[in-house]
């Protein structure tokens, strides 16, 4: 792992320094670093000769600088490599350098930036892009390539490893990518573009921009649904790395929509909160390469472990392993007498009470959300109702989580933070100044600057009864601004949301809030210093009750202060850290989307549902809409579990054939789902018993490792059925069918070492 100094790099002395062409090298790959500062070569050394991954007229810089006021990238010029120290010096064009700490590691290289002079300009550092010439998936949400051919087999990859440092460009808006299509072929041969198509062009998501389940409108396989840019793509189809880091304690004011592309999600401003501690100095990335075939539970799961990234587990195993996807139960119906043996029959982990309300914080209740004595009891049952305590004390020693359908940190009317009194720390998108005196009854309140007033709030849904400003202790709606002098706000009524009237000055404050949406999600979003108190009552709440799972839809509401994938990471891990302190097992994580910054923690991403995710019947991957291809093919590519979603409810003539396959593509695609159970529907089933029972067999066989990744393949095919028996705790025969006829057995065996 030590460097290696070429013959024919330029070698002139700096001290006790190298200026020079300079090899290093891990278990699997090896790089070279030219004296610009460059990676000019990518090596998989597990195969002679070796291949390379460097595109020979796309050298890779270590380390750009960007300046958001001159919207410029800064590359380097020059590169200094101390060996005594292993440091390189790289030297721009603007006068700054930059000293970087580059530690080869076993599997990977640990980068590092520990300082940058002439500053004043550089609001971001971008690590890469590092280009490589792997053209067949590329993972935007974790930053990596990946040729999954047998012939090749390798991927190349980084990883954040800090919180300040985030996946994709210095130029994304709000920390975000964007949310949209873009055209790539995985497999040229196989899906070769229309003519007038071209690798990397960009199209906008589908419907209107509301209803979620129309955003996946192409079922063609080289749209590509996007959930992140830490991998991006050029025109030929060649997969690049990036990563990056902010200055984080300078404000700014960004115009930020998550869709940008979709006229009923408009970008709005949002003066983007200071954050008094969080800079670029100290940004560090993982950057590795391997066989793609060990990429995750050899490579990654390493980095993860050694470098102290969350690493939550179920069973004992890690939640990124394929033998640790569990699929879930979602209630439906009024009556949760056997919820829990339901769950227990199936081999299931987790219970989410869809058939509920959707959960908001309150903290006014500490976290009791049943009544500072559980008094409360909303779960119906034939013998006496329970508290959500009293079922989780009942199902927790039995290991099986129970949670809600939540909408993350919105906070709503009537709630501790907002009403009557309103927190300080509600997170705004612009702030102006009041131009005269009111009382408690005015209704014309002008202000000295209606720049941006005139915008609806949010930049989702720009659900018009949301939009308010607070002023001191009062929130007031409005309905936009006066176009000329005196700048009157319209459409006024005060005391909204249960805030008291009251009288304000001339010179007081006025801060536009930012806002959720509708339709049930109706909150305003806390600032940074209040996220950080919801995570820990979060975390309160799940001891207080029980409660070990959170579905976080809404998910995208972390996104709405403007630091995007760094507001996520910063979310869990005050929710894990608060839940360590309790001595709480790990928590499962679901959410509406997925994200840099949630992956780490996400266990699984059970959007969506019936046909628009898998449709039984025709053997599809979403017939309604493309939701569950677009969801399976960035899942996949991220090394994450894919989804069938909210699914398969067993009906009067529900047969155990279906349930079999779909368990063989479930566990051949790596796909979890959430079954929709209700005692009606489950005890209207004829064949209840045995299709609890298949599921049951195809969990324990999954649970230990069972099957080998070349039967995964076959599974992984809707158009094959299959049949699976178990022969005892350690052994199964699994048999393809055809027209309900056994073909020969292929025997399966526990993987002592990956199963539990």
């Amino acid at each position: 792992m030590k460097p290696i100094f070429l013959l024919l790099a330029i070698a002139g002395l700096w001290g006790n320094k190298l200026y020079a062409q300079t090899e290093f090298s891990t278990d699997y790959l090896k790089i070279r670093i030219d004296q610009k500062g460059y990676i000019t070569s990518f090596k998989n050394t597990t195969k002679k000769p070796t291949s390379e991954f460097s595109p020979a007229d796309k050298p890779s810089p270590l380390l750009s600088l960007y300046s958001s006021s001159r919207k410029k990238y800064y590359l380097p010029t020059k590169a200094i490599y101390t060996k005594a120290k292993t440091t390189l010096a790289l030297f721009y064009p603007n006068g700054s350098v930059a000293t970087v700490k580059f530690e080869p590691q076993k599997m990977y290289f640990r980068l590092s930036l520990l300082s940058l002079t002439n500053r004043s300009e550089i609001d971001d550092i971008q690590w890469g892009p590092y280009h490589t010439t792997i053209d067949n998936l590329f993972g935007d949400v974790i930053g990596v390539a990946r040729d999954t051919s047998f012939a090749v087999n390798y991927a190349i990859g980084a990883l954040a490893l800090n919180d300040a440092t985030t996946g994709g460009k210095s130029t994304n808006i709000g920390d975000c990518a964007p949310f949209q299509y873009m055209i790539h072929s995985p497999d040229k041969k196989r899906f070769p573009l229309p003519s007038d198509l071209k690798e990397g062009q960009l199209f906008a998501i589908g419907g209107d921009g509301k209803n979620d389940v129309a955003f996946y409108s192409h079922p063609e396989p080289y749209y590509r649904i996007l959930y992140g840019n830490s991998a991006d793509i050029d025109e030929k189809g060649m997969v690049s790395i990036v990563y990056h880091a902010s200055d984080r304690r300078k404000g700014k004011t960004i115009l930020f929509s998550l869709i940008p592309f979709l006229p009923t999600n408009k970008p709005n401003h949002i003066e983007v909160e200071p954050l008094a501690d969080v800079d670029y100095i100290g940004s560090k990335i993982a950057l590795w390469g391997s066989p793609d075939s060990i990429a995750l539970m050899t490579v990654i799961k390493n980095i993860v472990k050694a470098e102290g990234l969350p690493y939550p587990t179920v069973n004992g195993k890690w939640i990124k392993d394929p033998a640790a996807y569990l699929n879930d139960v979602a209630t439906a119906g009024s009556n949760c007498d056997s919820v829990i043996a339901y769950t227990q029959k199936l081999g299931f982990k987790a219970v989410q009470w869809e058939h509920e309300p959707m959960f908001g914080i309150d903290r006014g209740n500490k976290g009791y959300i049943n009544g500072f004595s559980f008094e409360k009891k909303p779960l119906k049952y034939t013998e006496g109702n329970k508290s959500y305590k009293d079922f989780t004390d009942i199902s927790n020693p039995l290991g099986i989580w129970a949670g809600f359908h939540t909408i993350t940190t919105a906070l709503r009317q009537g709630t501790k933070d907002v009403s009557p009194i309103p927190s300080k720390d509600l997170a705004y998108q612009v702030k102006r100044i009041l131009a005269k005196d009111i009382n408690p009854t005015d209704t014309t309140i002008e202000v000295t600057d209606p720049t941006y007033l005139d915008e609806i709030a949010s930049w989702e849904g720009h659900t018009e009864h949301l939009n308010m400003i607070k002023i001191d202790n009062e929130i007031i709606y409005y309905q936009g601004v006066s176009k000329t002098a005196p700048y009157r706000l319209h459409k006024v009524k005060r005391g909204y949301w249960k805030t008291i009237p009251g009288n304000h000055t001339k010179g007081d404050t006025i801060y536009k809030l930012q806002v959720s949406i509708g339709s049930g999600y109706d909150g305003i979003i806390p600032n940074m210093k209040l996220q950080d108190s919801v995570a820990m009552y979060y975390a309160d709440m799940s001891k207080i009750n029980g409660i070990y799972y959170h579905d976080w839809d809404g998910q995208e509401f972390l996104f709405n202060q403007g630091h995007g994938y760094y507001a996520v990471k910063r979310f869990h891990r005050q929710l894990f850290d608060r839940a360590a302190q309790h001595k709480l097992p790990d928590l499962r994580i679901m959410g509406a989307t997925l994200s840099e910054g949630s992956w780490h923690y996400q266990s699984v991403w059970n959007v969506g549902g019936g046909t628009n995710m898998y449709d039984v019947k025709q053997r599809k991957w979403g017939s309604s809409t493309s939701e569950g291809k677009d969801l399976r093919d960035v899942a996949y590519a991220n090394y994450f579990p894919a989804t069938f979603g909210m699914n398969f409810q067993l009906t009067p003539t529900s047969k155990v054939v279906d349930y079999e396959h779909i368990q063989a593509v479930s566990v051949g695609a790596g796909a979890t789902y959430q079954l929709h159970i209700s005692k009606a529907s489950i005890e209207g089933c004829p064949q209840k018993d045995e299709i609890f029972a298949a599921i049951r067999t195809w969990e324990n066989a999954k649970a230990a490792n069972a099957f080998p990744n070349h039967i995964k393949t076959t599974l992984a095919d809707p158009l094959k059925d299959w049949h699976l028996e178990a022969v005892d705790q350690n052994h199964w025969n699994l048999y393809p069918m055809q027209n309900g006829e056994k073909g020969k057995a292929i025997v399966l065996s526990r993987d002592v070492k990956g199963g539990y």
